[in-house]
Protein backbone atom coordinates (compact mmCIF):
# COMPACT_ATOMS: atom_id res chain seq x y z
CA UNK A 1 0.00 0.00 0.00
CA UNK A 2 1.06 3.53 -0.48
CA UNK A 3 1.65 5.91 1.66
CA UNK A 4 -2.04 8.41 0.98
CA UNK A 5 -3.61 4.43 1.75
CA UNK A 6 -1.80 3.66 4.84
CA UNK A 7 -2.92 7.05 6.48
CA UNK A 8 -6.29 6.36 5.31
CA UNK A 9 -6.75 3.30 6.77
CA UNK A 10 -4.97 3.99 10.08
CA UNK A 11 -7.28 6.91 10.44
CA UNK A 12 -10.36 4.92 9.72
CA UNK A 13 -9.67 2.60 12.51
CA UNK A 14 -8.81 5.16 14.68
CA UNK A 15 -11.96 6.37 14.27
CA UNK A 16 -13.63 2.93 14.62
CA UNK A 17 -12.10 2.84 17.99
CA UNK A 18 -13.22 6.09 18.97
CA UNK A 19 -17.01 5.07 17.97
CA UNK A 20 -16.36 1.40 19.47
CA UNK A 21 -15.50 3.52 22.73
CA UNK A 22 -18.58 5.31 22.80
CA UNK A 23 -20.85 2.78 21.95
CA UNK A 24 -19.94 0.31 24.70
CA UNK A 25 -19.46 3.30 27.19
CA UNK A 26 -22.73 5.09 25.96
CA UNK A 27 -24.04 5.00 29.25
CA UNK A 28 -20.89 7.29 30.51
CA UNK A 29 -21.34 9.82 27.74
CA UNK A 30 -25.39 10.11 27.84
CA UNK A 31 -25.92 13.85 28.34
CA UNK A 32 -29.34 14.63 29.95
CA UNK A 33 -30.93 15.99 26.33
CA UNK A 34 -29.80 13.14 24.48
CA UNK A 35 -31.89 10.21 24.28
CA UNK A 36 -31.37 7.33 21.72
CA UNK A 37 -34.14 5.71 20.14
CA UNK A 38 -33.70 1.81 21.34
CA UNK A 39 -33.19 0.19 17.83
CA UNK A 40 -29.95 2.32 17.17
CA UNK A 41 -28.74 1.04 20.62
CA UNK A 42 -29.68 -2.34 19.37
CA UNK A 43 -28.01 -1.60 16.04
CA UNK A 44 -24.58 -0.83 17.96
CA UNK A 45 -24.73 -3.68 19.97
CA UNK A 46 -25.56 -6.14 16.81
CA UNK A 47 -22.34 -4.02 14.43
CA UNK A 48 -19.96 -4.49 17.53
CA UNK A 49 -20.70 -8.28 18.48
CA UNK A 50 -20.40 -9.07 14.41
CA UNK A 51 -17.31 -7.13 14.66
CA UNK A 52 -16.01 -8.63 17.43
CA UNK A 53 -16.65 -12.12 17.16
CA UNK A 54 -15.16 -12.03 13.33
CA UNK A 55 -11.76 -10.16 14.14
CA UNK A 56 -9.84 -12.45 15.13
CA UNK A 57 -10.71 -15.24 12.64
CA UNK A 58 -10.23 -11.84 10.19
CA UNK A 59 -6.56 -11.49 12.18
CA UNK A 60 -5.49 -15.19 12.25
CA UNK A 61 -6.25 -14.71 8.44
CA UNK A 62 -4.26 -12.12 7.45
CA UNK A 63 -1.53 -13.77 9.87
CA UNK A 64 -1.63 -17.15 7.97
CA UNK A 65 -1.93 -14.81 4.43
CA UNK A 66 1.37 -13.19 5.44
CA UNK A 67 3.31 -16.16 6.58
CA UNK A 68 2.07 -17.61 2.64
CA UNK A 69 3.41 -14.81 0.96
CA UNK A 70 7.04 -14.79 2.83
CA UNK A 71 7.67 -18.60 3.62
CA UNK A 72 5.49 -20.32 1.10
CA UNK A 73 7.11 -20.60 -2.88
CA UNK A 74 4.87 -21.54 -5.71
CA UNK A 75 7.17 -24.71 -5.81
CA UNK A 76 5.74 -25.84 -1.93
CA UNK A 77 2.13 -24.93 -3.42
CA UNK A 78 3.29 -27.09 -6.02
CA UNK A 79 3.78 -29.82 -4.28
CA UNK A 80 0.35 -30.33 -2.71
CA UNK A 81 -1.94 -29.01 -5.88
CA UNK A 82 -2.05 -31.45 -8.66
CA UNK A 83 -1.44 -30.05 -12.16
CA UNK A 84 -4.79 -31.98 -13.51
CA UNK A 85 -7.89 -29.51 -12.48
CA UNK A 86 -10.02 -31.94 -11.41
CA UNK A 87 -7.67 -33.59 -9.18
CA UNK A 88 -6.53 -29.92 -8.06
CA UNK A 89 -10.55 -28.87 -6.92
CA UNK A 90 -10.60 -31.92 -4.74
CA UNK A 91 -7.49 -32.04 -3.09
CA UNK A 92 -8.10 -27.85 -2.15
CA UNK A 93 -11.46 -28.72 -0.75
CA UNK A 94 -10.14 -31.44 1.39
CA UNK A 95 -6.78 -29.35 2.34
CA UNK A 96 -9.58 -26.22 3.00
CA UNK A 97 -11.65 -28.42 5.78
CA UNK A 98 -8.39 -29.03 7.37
CA UNK A 99 -8.23 -25.18 8.61
CA UNK A 100 -10.64 -23.16 10.86
CA UNK A 101 -11.01 -20.19 9.18
CA UNK A 102 -14.16 -18.58 9.01
CA UNK A 103 -16.10 -16.85 6.27
CA UNK A 104 -14.30 -13.24 6.46
CA UNK A 105 -10.78 -15.09 7.38
CA UNK A 106 -10.53 -16.76 4.27
CA UNK A 107 -10.41 -14.01 1.76
CA UNK A 108 -6.93 -12.80 2.59
CA UNK A 109 -5.84 -16.50 2.41
CA UNK A 110 -7.37 -17.25 -0.72
CA UNK A 111 -6.17 -13.72 -2.16
CA UNK A 112 -2.34 -14.81 -1.52
CA UNK A 113 -2.62 -18.43 -2.43
CA UNK A 114 -3.64 -17.42 -5.76
CA UNK A 115 -1.43 -14.58 -5.89
CA UNK A 116 1.12 -17.13 -5.57
CA UNK A 117 0.14 -19.54 -8.30
CA UNK A 118 -2.72 -21.57 -7.47
CA UNK A 119 -5.38 -21.46 -9.80
CA UNK A 120 -8.42 -20.14 -9.26
CA UNK A 121 -10.53 -23.02 -9.31
CA UNK A 122 -8.35 -24.54 -6.51
CA UNK A 123 -8.73 -21.05 -4.29
CA UNK A 124 -12.31 -21.74 -4.81
CA UNK A 125 -13.08 -24.99 -3.34
CA UNK A 126 -10.59 -23.51 -0.46
CA UNK A 127 -12.41 -20.54 -0.08
CA UNK A 128 -15.66 -22.69 0.23
CA UNK A 129 -14.95 -25.52 2.31
CA UNK A 130 -12.18 -23.81 4.92
CA UNK A 131 -15.24 -21.88 6.48
CA UNK A 132 -18.07 -24.63 6.37
CA UNK A 133 -17.28 -28.18 7.45
CA UNK A 134 -13.46 -27.73 9.64
CA UNK A 135 -13.17 -29.76 13.06
CA UNK A 136 -14.36 -26.89 15.18
CA UNK A 137 -17.85 -26.16 12.68
CA UNK A 138 -18.70 -29.62 12.74
CA UNK A 139 -18.30 -30.04 16.55
CA UNK A 140 -20.51 -27.14 16.90
CA UNK A 141 -23.18 -27.88 14.74
CA UNK A 142 -23.42 -31.64 16.79
CA UNK A 143 -23.73 -29.59 19.91
CA UNK A 144 -26.01 -27.33 18.75
CA UNK A 145 -28.42 -30.34 17.43
CA UNK A 146 -28.57 -31.77 20.94
CA UNK A 147 -25.85 -34.29 20.02
CA UNK A 148 -27.13 -35.12 16.19
CA UNK A 149 -23.93 -36.77 14.42
CA UNK A 150 -26.53 -37.04 11.18
CA UNK A 151 -27.14 -33.10 11.28
CA UNK A 152 -23.10 -32.89 11.64
CA UNK A 153 -22.59 -35.37 8.84
CA UNK A 154 -25.47 -34.07 6.08
CA UNK A 155 -23.47 -30.66 6.42
CA UNK A 156 -20.18 -31.76 5.81
CA UNK A 157 -20.88 -34.22 3.11
CA UNK A 158 -23.52 -32.51 1.18
CA UNK A 159 -21.01 -29.04 1.67
CA UNK A 160 -17.99 -31.06 0.21
CA UNK A 161 -20.07 -32.38 -2.87
CA UNK A 162 -21.73 -28.61 -3.17
CA UNK A 163 -17.86 -26.84 -2.88
CA UNK A 164 -16.66 -29.47 -5.03
CA UNK A 165 -18.89 -28.51 -8.18
CA UNK A 166 -19.25 -25.07 -7.52
CA UNK A 167 -14.97 -25.66 -7.95
CA UNK A 168 -16.03 -27.50 -10.66
CA UNK A 169 -18.31 -25.09 -12.41
CA UNK A 170 -15.40 -22.15 -12.22
CA UNK A 171 -12.99 -24.94 -14.00
CA UNK A 172 -14.70 -24.81 -16.68
CA UNK A 173 -15.78 -20.59 -16.83
CA UNK A 174 -12.69 -18.88 -15.74
CA UNK A 175 -9.61 -19.47 -17.17
CA UNK A 176 -7.45 -16.26 -15.95
CA UNK A 177 -6.56 -15.14 -12.55
CA UNK A 178 -10.04 -13.22 -11.32
CA UNK A 179 -7.95 -10.93 -8.99
CA UNK A 180 -8.79 -7.17 -8.92
CA UNK A 181 -4.95 -6.51 -8.43
CA UNK A 182 -2.48 -8.27 -11.22
CA UNK A 183 -0.36 -11.21 -9.38
CA UNK A 184 2.53 -8.80 -9.73
CA UNK A 185 0.89 -6.00 -7.53
CA UNK A 186 0.14 -8.69 -4.71
CA UNK A 187 3.37 -10.27 -4.64
CA UNK A 188 5.90 -7.40 -5.39
CA UNK A 189 8.82 -6.95 -2.64
CA UNK A 190 9.61 -10.62 -3.18
CA UNK A 191 12.75 -11.31 -5.11
CA UNK A 192 14.30 -14.19 -6.69
CA UNK A 193 18.03 -13.42 -4.84
CA UNK A 194 19.18 -14.87 -1.72
CA UNK A 195 16.75 -15.43 1.15
CA UNK A 196 17.28 -12.65 3.42
CA UNK A 197 17.85 -13.06 7.63
CA UNK A 198 14.96 -15.18 9.49
CA UNK A 199 14.69 -11.98 11.52
CA UNK A 200 13.70 -10.23 8.73
CA UNK A 201 12.05 -12.63 6.55
CA UNK A 202 9.32 -12.64 10.14
CA UNK A 203 9.59 -8.50 10.01
CA UNK A 204 8.34 -8.44 6.26
CA UNK A 205 5.47 -11.26 7.55
CA UNK A 206 4.08 -8.93 10.17
CA UNK A 207 4.24 -6.06 7.22
CA UNK A 208 2.59 -8.36 4.71
CA UNK A 209 0.03 -9.04 7.62
CA UNK A 210 -0.62 -5.64 8.69
CA UNK A 211 -0.87 -4.34 4.92
CA UNK A 212 -3.52 -7.00 4.62
CA UNK A 213 -5.48 -5.90 7.94
CA UNK A 214 -5.83 -2.72 7.12
CA UNK A 215 -6.54 -3.59 3.44
CA UNK A 216 -9.36 -6.26 4.48
CA UNK A 217 -10.50 -4.81 7.65
CA UNK A 218 -12.58 -1.89 6.33
CA UNK A 219 -14.06 -3.99 4.04
CA UNK A 220 -15.21 -6.11 6.76
CA UNK A 221 -16.34 -3.45 8.86
CA UNK A 222 -18.62 -2.39 5.86
CA UNK A 223 -20.58 -5.65 5.98
CA UNK A 224 -20.74 -5.87 9.70
CA UNK A 225 -22.52 -2.61 9.40
CA UNK A 226 -24.75 -3.48 6.67
CA UNK A 227 -25.86 -6.88 8.51
CA UNK A 228 -26.19 -4.84 11.73
CA UNK A 229 -28.70 -2.66 10.01
CA UNK A 230 -30.63 -6.02 8.36
CA UNK A 231 -31.16 -7.82 11.64
CA UNK A 232 -32.27 -4.27 13.50
CA UNK A 233 -34.59 -3.54 11.15
CA UNK A 234 -35.94 -6.41 8.98
CA UNK A 235 -38.29 -7.95 10.84
CA UNK A 236 -37.52 -11.79 11.18
CA UNK A 237 -41.09 -12.75 11.69
CA UNK A 238 -42.13 -11.72 8.44
CA UNK A 239 -39.58 -14.14 6.64
CA UNK A 240 -40.64 -16.43 8.74
CA UNK A 241 -44.17 -15.99 7.24
CA UNK A 242 -43.44 -16.48 4.00
CA UNK A 243 -41.77 -20.21 4.36
CA UNK A 244 -44.74 -22.50 3.71
CA UNK A 245 -43.53 -25.51 1.01
CA UNK A 246 -40.06 -26.82 0.68
CA UNK A 247 -38.71 -25.08 -1.98
CA UNK A 248 -40.14 -21.30 -0.30
CA UNK A 249 -38.47 -22.38 2.86
CA UNK A 250 -35.45 -23.26 1.96
CA UNK A 251 -34.52 -19.87 0.31
CA UNK A 252 -36.03 -18.11 3.08
CA UNK A 253 -33.39 -19.82 5.74
CA UNK A 254 -30.77 -19.43 2.70
CA UNK A 255 -31.44 -15.63 2.39
CA UNK A 256 -31.42 -15.48 6.40
CA UNK A 257 -28.10 -17.24 6.56
CA UNK A 258 -26.94 -14.28 4.03
CA UNK A 259 -28.47 -11.36 5.41
CA UNK A 260 -27.23 -12.15 9.19
CA UNK A 261 -23.83 -12.74 8.08
CA UNK A 262 -23.11 -15.09 11.07
CA UNK A 263 -19.60 -16.83 11.74
CA UNK A 264 -19.80 -20.61 10.81
CA UNK A 265 -18.60 -21.62 14.13
CA UNK A 266 -21.57 -19.67 15.80
CA UNK A 267 -24.60 -20.39 13.08
CA UNK A 268 -25.21 -24.12 13.84
CA UNK A 269 -27.11 -22.46 17.43
CA UNK A 270 -29.05 -20.17 15.59
CA UNK A 271 -30.43 -22.66 13.24
CA UNK A 272 -31.49 -25.48 16.09
CA UNK A 273 -33.45 -22.66 17.00
CA UNK A 274 -35.28 -22.80 14.24
CA UNK A 275 -35.86 -26.78 14.72
CA UNK A 276 -39.26 -26.79 15.04
CA UNK A 277 -40.87 -24.55 12.67
CA UNK A 278 -38.36 -25.47 9.64
CA UNK A 279 -37.76 -29.07 8.03
CA UNK A 280 -33.89 -30.08 7.97
CA UNK A 281 -33.61 -29.35 4.24
CA UNK A 282 -34.06 -25.92 4.82
CA UNK A 283 -31.82 -25.78 8.21
CA UNK A 284 -29.37 -27.38 6.29
CA UNK A 285 -29.93 -24.73 3.88
CA UNK A 286 -28.72 -22.26 6.07
CA UNK A 287 -25.95 -23.84 7.68
CA UNK A 288 -24.34 -24.74 4.09
CA UNK A 289 -25.37 -21.63 2.36
CA UNK A 290 -24.24 -18.47 5.11
CA UNK A 291 -20.48 -19.89 5.29
CA UNK A 292 -20.14 -20.21 1.71
CA UNK A 293 -21.83 -17.04 0.90
CA UNK A 294 -23.38 -13.88 3.33
CA UNK A 295 -23.36 -9.76 2.97
CA UNK A 296 -20.11 -9.60 5.09
CA UNK A 297 -17.85 -11.55 2.74
CA UNK A 298 -19.86 -10.71 -0.72
CA UNK A 299 -18.03 -7.43 0.46
CA UNK A 300 -14.78 -8.45 1.14
CA UNK A 301 -14.92 -11.07 -2.11
CA UNK A 302 -15.32 -7.71 -4.13
CA UNK A 303 -12.78 -6.04 -2.68
CA UNK A 304 -10.63 -8.69 -4.13
CA UNK A 305 -12.21 -10.55 -6.99
CA UNK A 306 -13.40 -8.94 -10.14
CA UNK A 307 -17.42 -8.30 -10.29
CA UNK A 308 -17.93 -10.57 -12.98
CA UNK A 309 -16.25 -13.34 -11.32
CA UNK A 310 -17.84 -12.97 -8.02
CA UNK A 311 -21.42 -12.30 -9.59
CA UNK A 312 -20.94 -15.52 -11.09
CA UNK A 313 -19.92 -17.15 -7.94
CA UNK A 314 -22.69 -16.00 -6.13
CA UNK A 315 -25.14 -17.38 -8.78
CA UNK A 316 -23.30 -20.72 -8.90
CA UNK A 317 -23.18 -21.33 -5.33
CA UNK A 318 -26.98 -20.28 -4.92
CA UNK A 319 -28.18 -22.53 -8.00
CA UNK A 320 -25.90 -25.49 -6.63
CA UNK A 321 -26.87 -24.87 -2.99
CA UNK A 322 -30.63 -24.97 -3.47
CA UNK A 323 -30.48 -27.58 -5.95
CA UNK A 324 -28.85 -30.34 -4.36
CA UNK A 325 -31.12 -29.97 -1.33
CA UNK A 326 -34.11 -30.08 -3.24
CA UNK A 327 -33.01 -32.61 -5.11
CA UNK A 328 -32.00 -34.65 -1.74
CA UNK A 329 -35.00 -33.58 0.15
CA UNK A 330 -37.12 -36.77 0.12
CA UNK A 331 -33.42 -38.49 1.85
CA UNK A 332 -33.15 -35.90 4.28
CA UNK A 333 -36.71 -35.27 5.97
Amino acid sequence: MDTKQDYTGVVGFLLLGLAAIVMVFHKQFTLHQLILPESLLTFNVIFLSIFIEAIPFVLIGVLIAGIIQVFVTEAHLNRFIPQHPFLAVISSCFIGALFPACECGIVPIVRRLIAKGVPLYAGVGFLLTGPLINPIVLFSTYVAFGGSLPMAFLRMSLGLVIAIIVAGLIASVFRRNQLKRTREDVTRGETAGPKPPLGERFKAMFRHSIDEFFDMGKFLMIGALLAAFVQTYVSTSSLLGLSEGIVTSTLIMMGLAYLLSLCSEADAFIAASFHHVFPQTSLLGFLIYGPMLDLKNTIMMLAVFKFRFVLVLMVMITGTVAGILLLMHPWID
